[in-house]
């Protein structure tokens, strides 16, 4: 589970290595309790380069999680703290939190995170859960237990934005309408995916519409606060669920649907397919949704409202075949919808391509724009313009690296156990981190678009059930749940979380109801959870809904 650790630490420790690398990799070896591992990278860094305040402020956070290592942890800290704000302020804040009776520091504790909550849009995304937990301890031990129950209902064992519960499903970050351009703006946080605004003289042009009705309803209220002017034109970027599920409400007062010409056709694969996972639809929702578009456009057109020029460009796409892309010159934005879905193709269909996102990279490229706006706030926020030319040459040495593994005859497993990391990526510090969440399910699409349903070495061959292996595991281990139990028990020392969920799954099919099972299983999923919080929505997604996570947006 934990190769992107060793990615990481390789392209941290690279000369121009961005602060987004190095958090996520800090918060990896936390999720995985690496504490040695992580103090003594942090330090060998922060010893080499003096100046260098988030390593001293991590080494310092690292130490504080070891045994009898405390007052020498909290000396890195101050000293982080001194050489510079920002990073330095969370880490001792939270670190300080974690330790008994806050070593005595509530004070600090409070000061150093409410000054990250008062500069929050400065730092990475997905640090304040901790932040709240660590000043709802400082507040309680002050005696301010008011504020201290208000930052609890905020806090949590994660660190990240997302939220997850039964009503609304999935949830990237928490709902705001922002304008991320002059008369553009994106509510986030409505749902699953986003809806954009773009305001003109004469009315509204939408692009996309959520999963909901409601989700989008409660979009539209929010821009109401900013102008009553009508939605003249809903623009669909692809058919996906997440995308068209509201488009009722946008369409009230008559506006004109736009997709692309391979729009029905997507639409049909999606009714024919599978559902996804629990939380990527509220609670009793069906993907099966029915969009008919009033144009549809094979070519690239252009569309004048209010004197603001949309450029309709259709893409083959990373993810569907009916990709569009919007260009909106004057304000230097390009909408790309889900084209660079770190997923090519949604995980529940046989759909995308590697060979489609090097295109659609491209054709966004040649657009010159100053912002991206993908269909997903967290996309948004990671695959920038910046940091495409490296990700798209980064990928297309992946793609070399995977189709060579397979010549070779490589199964699946083997191949994305090459960890393969480009070189080049020393160049584009932007696009390590976009890299990396994608690299796994990118070789996994072009794996199965250039492999068979048997490999050479028997793979496929054969099918169990599971209960059928279950039984076979339950022969190894006597007939009792005992065995099982300690399996996954020690699985989960090594950190091979995964497999420990699946052992104690087959437990449970023979011994159902066993509660040390459960229990354990249950303590296994939330590492899950925690640990694909960063760098794998789909995966944070799937083991929340294994869990019965109900997780609220941390403000």
């Amino acid at each position: 589970m934990w190769l992107e650790i060793d990615a990481l630490k390789e392209a941290a420790a690279w000369p121009d290595a961005d602060q987004p690398t190095t958090v996520v990799l800090a918060s990896q070896l936390m999720a995985a309790e690496r504490y040695q591992e992580g103090f003594d990278y942090f330090a060998a860094r922060s010893d080499s380069a003096p100046a260098d305040a988030l390593s001293l402020a991590l080494a310092g956070a690292f130490q504080a999680r070891l045994d009898g290592e405390t007052e020498e942890a909290i000396a890195r800290l101050d000293a982080a703290t001194g050489l510079g704000l920002g990073l330095p302020q969370y880490f001792r804040g939270t670190s300080l939190a974690r330790l008994p009776e806050c070593a005595g520091r509530a004070e600090t504790v409070v000061a150093d995170l409410e000054f990250v909550l008062a500069v929050r849009d400065q730092f990475p995304p997905g640090l304040m859960r901790a932040v709240y937990e660590g000043l709802s301890h400082a507040y309680e031990l002050l005696g301010r237990t008011g504020e201290a129950e208000a930052a609890r209902s905020r806090s949590g064992r994660l660190i990240t934005d997302y939220s997850v519960t039964t009503d609304d499903g999935f949830r990237f970050v928490p709902q705001k309408l922002v304008e991320l351009a002059p008369d553009v703006h994106v509510a986030q946080g409505y749902d699953f995916s986003d809806i954009a605004f773009v305001v003109t003289t004469e009315g509204v042009v939408a692009i996309d519409s959520a999963s909901t009705p409601e989700h989008a309803a409660a979009a539209l209220r929010d821009l109401r606060r900013l102008t009553g002017l009508p939605i003249t034109h809903v623009i669909l970027t692809h058919a996906h669920w997440d995308h068209v599920g509201g488009l009722e409400v946008l369409t009230a007062d008559g506006a004109t649907v736009i997709a692309q010409a391979n729009f029905p056709d997507e639409l049909r694969l999606q009714n024919s397919g599978p559902p996804p996972f629990r939380y990527f639809l509220p609670d009793g929702r069906s993907h099966r949704l029915q969009a008919v578009p009033d144009h549809l456009v094979s070519g690239p057109e252009k569309l004048t409202v209010g004197g603001i020029e949309f450029v309709l460009i259709p893409i083959a796409g990373g993810e569907t075949h009916d990709g569009l892309i919007i260009h909106v010159p004057d304000r230097e934005v390009v909408f790309t919808g889900d084209m660079s879905m770190p997923y090519l193709g949604a995980p529940f269909f046989a759909e995308g391509s590697a060979e489609g996102l090097f295109e659609a990279m491209e054709t966004v490229m040649e657009l010159h724009p100053r912002l991206l706006i993908h269909g997903h706030a967290g996309l948004t926020a990671t695959y920038t313009i910046e940091a495409f030319p490296g990700l798209l040459a980064a990928f297309r040495d992946l793609d070399v690296a995977v189709r060579a593994g397979i010549v070779d005859g490589l199964t699946l497993v083997e191949i994305l156990q090459l960890n393969h990391l480009p070189q080049l990526l020393k160049d584009h510090p932007s696009a390590v981190i976009p890299y990396l969440v994608a690299r796994d399910h990118f070789i996994q699409r072009v794996h199965r678009q250039r492999t068979g349903y048997w490999h050479f070495r028997g793979e496929g061959v054969e099918h169990f059930t599971p209960a059928e292996e279950a039984g076979a595991a339950d022969l190894l281990g006597g007939g009792t749940a005992a065995p099982f139990h300690t399996a996954g028990a020690e699985l989960i020392r090594r950190g091979e979380y995964a497999l420990a969920l699946r052992i104690l799954d087959l437990g449970l099919l023979s011994h159902q109801g066993t509660p040390e099972l459960l229990d354990l299983r249950h303590e296994v999923l939330q590492r899950l959870v925690e640990g694909n919080q960063l760098l794998n929505p789909f995966k944070f997604v799937y083991y929340a809904g294994l869990a019965d996570l109900e997780l609220a947006p941390p403000a």
